[in-house]
């Protein structure tokens, strides 16, 4: 089987943030962003699904494949930690490659009825979780990214926010409520590890420093939006402009 290109992942992929668990839960933001998801899959029409999505090499299909995959996956971990017993989220990054593609492959209902269920099951499971300890992990694969525990709410208003503009269904990085920008903005400015940049949110009037503060370092200037969804390793188009007349690129880092 042929393996597909994942989306990016931006500086770090999709991982931790400080603060513990009881502060980051946020069910407002993330049930509000969890149902403007479900809302823009419903009106998806059947010929819709085989569509190109933001992510190369996937499918509509395959972007909600894999956020419902994604989000009984987190279900999972979250009982784990509550039961207080290790659960890794995919038994390894082949059989989650493969459950996407399965999934993917099935009729678009069927595929609207696993993201809302496991919609479901998240929220539940998250409600049940208590406070764990400000260092507990837990493990992406076996052996493999561990991953805070108290990160889990945020790593999973990532998943949905980020996912759902890269269905190209009429969702986008704009649309993003001003104060989850700021998250995403903050979270990777903590993870970025390439070299020192400044990037200057025009319509905050705030600049983050990525890397380590230096004079001279390059300014990225535009709106929050578009800051943080370059920082996620995807095109801005010509919404950011640099000082140096080039807009570097965050792919990989």
């Amino acid at each position: 089987m042929r393996r597909r290109q994942r989306c990016p992942r931006g500086p770090l992929g999709h991982g931790a943030m400080m603060g513990p668990v009881t502060d980051i839960t946020d069910s407002d933001g993330l049930t509000a962003a969890t149902a403007r998801l479900l809302d823009t899959v419903d009106g998806l029409r059947d010929d819709d699904w085989p569509g190109a999505s933001g992510c190369a090499g996937w499918s509509r299909a395959h972007v909600i494949a894999h956020l419902a995959l994604n989000a009984e996956a987190l279900a999972g971990v979250v009982r784990g930690l509550a039961d207080g017993r290790p659960t890794v989220m995919y038994a390894s990054n082949t059989a989650r490659d493969a459950d996407i593609e399965t999934l993917a492959a099935r009729p678009a209902d069927e595929i609207r009825g696993r993201l809302r269920a496991s919609a479901d099951d998240f929220t539940a499971a998250l409600t049940g979780l208590p406070r764990v300890a400000p260092d507990a992990t837990f493990d992406r694969t076996p052996g493999g990214q561990q991953m805070l525990a108290r990160a889990v709410p945020l790593l999973r208003l990532r998943e949905v926010e980020i996912h759902h503009a890269d269905l190209r269904a009429g969702y986008g990085h704009a649309d993003w409520p001003g104060e989850t920008v700021v998250r995403f903005l903050e979270r990777d400015v903590e993870r970025y590890d390439g070299p020192p940049l400044l990037a200057y949110a025009t319509d905050l009037d705030r600049t983050f420093a990525l890397g380590s503060a230096e004079d001279g370092a390059v300014q990225v200037s535009g709106p929050a939006s578009a800051l943080a969804w370059w920082l996620t390793g995807r095109d801005p188009g010509d919404q950011l402009t640099s000082a140096t007349g080039e807009v570097p690129g965050m792919e990989g880092r």
